[in-house]
């Protein structure tokens, strides 16, 4: 069986991989191959799903896809060619990442540009499976500066996510894709925490005082701007924080200890793991 893995060297398909119990039959599909993972038994293969005609060596053969589209306008545009190349390729399953909340009258634009391709997979006739897992607690690297906790979150309380969750979730779901058939799961922690909770959460690691300072759509927008973000993900990403400021992810599921048998890695946990990433340079 082979199972073609994309966006193979992001965050998310990064601790997927990690999270396989082999790499033997795993197939990753890269832009670049330098940049590939030095994995066992893994195949690379060069190509871009924006690209279709550079697909058919990716897919063809595959049995399983892990469906991963970089964030932006043309995200539609890169899932659309995976699938089609997937139906082309005689693929069994696709196992798309999707987005918390994705849907028509979702408030971010990439929450409706998911619920486009989402709608597109269930229609394709392939077997899939859609994971939506929820704000990532990795976003936070490098968020603590000096003693304040920076964010766009306003007060809201967000049932965020370790994607480290989100690897063995989606490990589990590609190594037995046959029990999730026409599944819809949305990822969450086990309890949902505004970054005012977090930043005290922060202080008891720490061991010193840190502040949580809200920072308003635009404040965030610019300063991801500085950071050097694309204005388009910068925009959305404030968009995000203002649906949560406002409450709109303040929400947790039992999918994930449903399907893993454990509960999600709390706040806390990331926390304590990451502190170092955490605190910003």
């Amino acid at each position: 069986m082979t199972t073609l893995i994309t966006g193979a060297t992001g965050a998310v398909s990064s601790a997927l991989l990690r999270s396989l119990p082999t790499t033997d039959g795993v197939r990753l599909l890269v832009r670049d191959p330098s940049q590939a993972p030095d994995l066992p038994g893994a195949e690379v293969v060069v190509g871009d799903l924006e690209q279709p005609r550079t697909l058919g060596p990716a897919f063809d053969g595959a049995d399983t896809v892990w469906l991963l589209t970089a964030m932006g306008p043309q995200a539609p545009h890169a899932s659309m060619n995976a699938v089609w190349a997937a139906r082309q390729a005689g693929v069994r399953h696709i196992v798309r990442m999707s987005a918390v909340g994705a849907g028509h009258d979702a408030p971010t634009r990439n929450g409706r540009l998911h619920a486009l391709s989402d709608a597109e997979l269930m229609a394709s006739g392939l077997r899939w499976t859609i994971i939506r897992p929820h704000f990532f607690m990795q976003n936070l690297f490098g968020s603590v500066n000096g003693g304040t906790l920076y964010g766009g979150l306003g007060d809201g309380r967000v049932g965020m996510i370790d994607v480290r969750d989100i690897g063995d979730f989606a490990a589990r779901v590609l190594t037995e894709p046959q029990s999730h058939e026409g599944k819809v799961y949305t990822l969450t922690g086990p309890a949902g925490i505004s970054l005012k909770e977090a930043a005290e959460r922060l202080q008891i690691i720490y061991g010193t005082p840190v502040d949580y300072h809200a920072l308003s759509e635009r404040e965030a927008y610019e300063a991801m701007l500085g950071a050097g973000l694309p204005d388009w993900i910068a925009a959305v990403n404030a968009e995000y924080g203002t649906a949560y400021a406002r409450g709109w992810g303040d929400f947790t599921t039992s999918d994930f200890p449903d399907v893993m048998g454990r509960p999600a890695r709390s706040f806390g946990d990331f926390a304590r793991d990451y502190a170092d990433r955490i605190r910003g340079a």
